[in-house]
């Protein structure tokens, strides 16, 4: 993860924001860590701004009964997916720390990170 994050400019010159995305299947398992990751950043000064939740997705999987030609299937398989984006201005110590830590297989976690210039800069 040190790869994300560019050493050699001072965090007051130029802050990143990084975006986290963690979706999973299982709402109460996103939520707890969702909260797992507010609470440590409110232990730690650092703002964050979210969670922000996404609406979930439906989706719908369709099962072949067999591998070859045909048209038999089984009931299709029926999930909803649900999401948060939670975004870290600077701080990014901490946002390589959360980035990098492992979580539940059943949580998907992406990261995006983005310099955010300001106005009038160059």
């Amino acid at each position: 993860m040190d790869g994300l994050f560019p050493s050699h400019c001072p965090a007051q010159f130029v802050p990143y924001v990084t975006t986290l995305t963690l979706e999973s299947g299982d709402r109460h398992r996103l939520e707890s860590v969702v909260t797992d990751i507010k609470e440590s950043a409110a232990r730690k000064g650092v703002e964050l701004k979210g969670p922000h939740p996404q609406p979930p997705s439906d989706l719908r999987v369709p099962q072949s009964k067999t591998l070859g030609p045909g048209n038999e299937r089984f009931e299709a398989w029926n999930y909803t997916v649900y999401a948060r984006t939670i975004e870290i201005v600077a701080y990014e110590e901490f946002a390589r720390s959360v980035a990098g830590d492992e979580y539940p297989d059943c949580i998907h976690v992406s990261v995006d990170v983005n310099q955010r210039r300001s106005v009038g800069g160059r």
